[in-house]
């Protein structure tokens, strides 16, 4: 795992890139505190800071092939490196190193970007081809890694520059460049709860959507898909004990290959059914005593300490665990919001970035985790509520009670006495209202509450129609593979995996590897979902492939989903920079916000009980405090609350200057702290 940065510019003073790509790469250090490196060229440079996991001595990058015509910057792992070296070693390639940076760069040269499809790994990569000039970007088939870019070559009167970093705020460091919230962005994200696949929340920044590679060529860019997100595998044909003997041998495999690390590997349990089958694996596949970390909440309502100590216990494994408090969330919501670089609805992140300074702590750096698995095997009751709502129309009315009493039991306002409400809801939504968006409307509206705490009301859902207009394949997916499209598209790689995973492990220095999202397991998943059962018992070919190997009351317990303490937790604790939403001349200073309802919101859930608060007002809470964060670090570039953390200052271990008239040069550097970081 590493973060990579870099820049084409044809009006930067070339004196001056040393130090500009310096700088960026220390803003991104966290990434990879072991190492850092660049390689210059005419016009651009580009760097990468480690975390060094595969090949720890000799894996230094940039990396390049002997006669130094390719040069990678490579920030991710690429799981199935040791099949690939030995399919490339046939073809002729030679290797210098175990590492999978390498195999990724011969996959390049041999293939171009045919090598994509091959490519099994959680990735973002820059390749640049120093004969022709040209740049490469790329970035895995689900986003389970970064990677943002600003292209600033045909702005009127812009500076030429194309950035790019696998974290916005590395392009701080370029001269000239300032950061500007985008009202439609925002809008957006804050109506589907995350920003769509290529977009961020500032204005001329974008990010490299999943699946995707884009070329840099004589000032030009253009952006390829190199693969689509399946989800009509041909339907499995087999017995279902054949198919519960599939699902786990394929989830086997994709354990044991993201086992492959030079340094020992943890796994995150939560207490539920995917990280304990991830933690049973990985139990199954290890000569050792296997260290899994989890987080406990003072609050019981949130806590699943007790399930968690269950599978620690039935699989034996070396478990430790964090207590979180609401003060705890509250002291280092700011820090959290600084790494995960966009608005937040939840504040369940918070406690997934102290633990993965805690993992750190224990001298871990990779862990496994269960997410992926509810999008693959329809885990979600968003799944379930959906076909309840596609079939709505012809159920009886104590059928339609009994579904609605099935969908979140775990909620207390789907009890009993609030049904006769919620069928009135589930009647109103039971046809298409946004086209392609049926099994999602009920959650937007939601969202569409939080979007009026922006100045400009646009349809937050215009861009999102649009994403599904143009999908290969999108209109004849059914309801159900619908929603699973969206899921895989928007809050899965939009805030699962980054503002609740990678941005708050790579804070630390922490690696997480998500077995789910494998594509040989998202293929099985698609091919016996709704086989062998009616998709209302949640994820029951996974309950089945692993009976007798787990706690029987693990499978038997209804999905809880992760959540933590929202609004509640800073009207108790007041910490400073909740200043930036209590002070009107605050909240009027951020340009695109509406501080009339802004105000009208803060008041009530500061004054107002906590079950007087809606869910739809605790999430627009959340999304206007952490936005007033992001503008004032970003915007504004100010420091809230304690600061980004930091290591310490640390050696770039490899420099190439590769510039006309300078020749090849290495030397050594140190890596100085970022400004604001400690």
């Amino acid at each position: 795992m590493c973060g990579i940065a870099g820049f084409v510019s044809s009006s930067l003073d070339a004196g001056a890139a040393p130090e500009v790509i310096t700088s960026m790469l220390s803003l991104i250090r966290h990434r990879g505190p072991d190492e850092a490196g660049y390689y210059l060229g005419d016009g651009m440079a580009m760097g990468t800071v480690r975390l060094a996991i595969i090949d720890i001595s000799h894996g230094a990058q940039p990396m390049a092939d002997p006669e130094e015509r390719h040069w990678i910057c490579f920030n991710g792992e690429l799981y199935n490196y040791v099949e690939l070296r030995e399919e490339l070693r046939g073809l002729g390639h030679r290797f210098r190193t175990r590492s999978d940076t390498e195999v990724f760069l011969r996959a390049w040269m041999q293939w171009g970007p045919g090598c994509l499809p091959r490519c099994n790994g959680a990735f973002a990569v820059a390749i640049r081809d120093a004969e022709s000039g040209d740049l490469f970007l790329a970035r895995d088939r689900y986003g389970k890694r970064p990677l943002y870019y600003a292209d600033r070559t045909h702005e009127g009167g812009g500076d030429g520059a194309f950035l790019f970093a696998s974290e916005m705020k590395a392009f701080q460091a370029f001269p000239g460049f300032r950061f500007a919230l985008d009202p439609a962005e925002l809008a957006s994200a804050f109506a589907t709860w995350t920003p769509l696949p290529d977009r961020s929340p500032f204005q001329g920044v974008r990010q490299l959507p999943m699946g995707s590679w884009l070329a840099v060529r004589g000032g030009r860019t253009t952006l390829h898909g190199y693969e689509e997100l399946d989800l009509e595998a041909p339907p499995f044909t087999g017995t279902a004990r054949e198919a519960e003997e599939y699902v786990r041998e394929t989830l086997r495999q994709s354990v044991a290959m993201r086992l492959r690390s030079d340094v020992e590997v943890g796994v995150y349990l939560s207490g539920g059914l995917d990280s304990s089958i991830v933690t049973k694996l990985t139990t199954d596949l290890s000569s050792h005593e296997v260290r899994t970390f989890s987080v406990e909440f003072e609050e019981s309502a949130f806590d699943e300490s007790g399930s968690q100590q269950v599978v620690a216990s039935h699989l034996r494994t070396l478990h430790s665990s964090i207590s979180v408090s609401g003060a705890d969330i509250a002291r280092a919501f700011p820090d959290a919001v600084y790494h995960a670089e966009v608005p937040a609805f939840r504040s369940a992140f918070v406690p997934m970035y102290l633990l993965a300074r805690h993992v750190r702590d224990a001298g871990i750096r990779v862990v496994l985790t269960g997410e992926g698995a509810d999008e693959a095997f329809l885990g979600y009751s968003l799944f379930r509520e959906t076909m309840v709502r596609a079939e709505w129309n012809g159920l009886t009315d104590a059928e339609r009670m009994t579904r609605i009493g099935n969908l979140h039991p775990e909620l207390s306002h789907f009890g009993p006495a609030n049904r006769a409400r919620l069928a009135g809801l589930f009647e109103q939504f039971s046809a298409e209202r946004l086209p392609g968006l049926f099994s999602h409307e009920l959650r937007y509206q939601n969202g569409r509450f939080a979007a009026r705490l922006l100045k400009r009301r646009e349809d937050p859902f215009a861009d999102l129609l649009a994403l599904t207009a143009k999908a290969p394949g999108y209109d004849r997916l059914s309801a159900v593979q619908k929603a699973q499209w969206l899921e895989y598209k928007t809050l899965l790689p939009g805030y699962l995996l980054s503002t609740q995973g990678e941005r708050m492990s790579l804070a630390h220095g922490v690696e997480n590897r998500c077995p789910f999202l494998d594509p040989a397991v998202v293929r099985a998943a698609a091919s016996v979902n709704l086989r062998f059962d009616d998709g209302f018992e949640e994820k029951a070919i996974l309950k089945r492939a692993f009976r007798g190997q787990l706690p029987e009351s693990s499978l038997k317990r209804r999905k809880q989903p992760y959540r933590a303490p929202g609004a509640a937790v800073f009207k108790e604790r007041r910490p400073d920079y909740l200043d930036l939403i209590l002070s009107d001349a605050e909240l009027a200073r951020i340009d695109c916000v509406d501080p009339v309802f802004a105000r009208k919101l803060v008041t009530k859930v500061m004054s107002s009980p906590d079950h007087l608060i809606s869910t739809k007002e605790d999430q627009a809470f959340l999304f206007l405090l952490s936005t007033a964060v992001l503008d004032h670090r970003f915007v504004r570039g100010r420091e809230t609350g304690r600061g980004a953390p930091g290591r310490d200052a640390m050696e770039i271990r490899t420099v190439h200057d590769h510039r006309k008239g300078r020749g090849p040069v290495s030397s050594r550097q140190v890596l100085p702290r970022a400004e604001g970081v400690r």
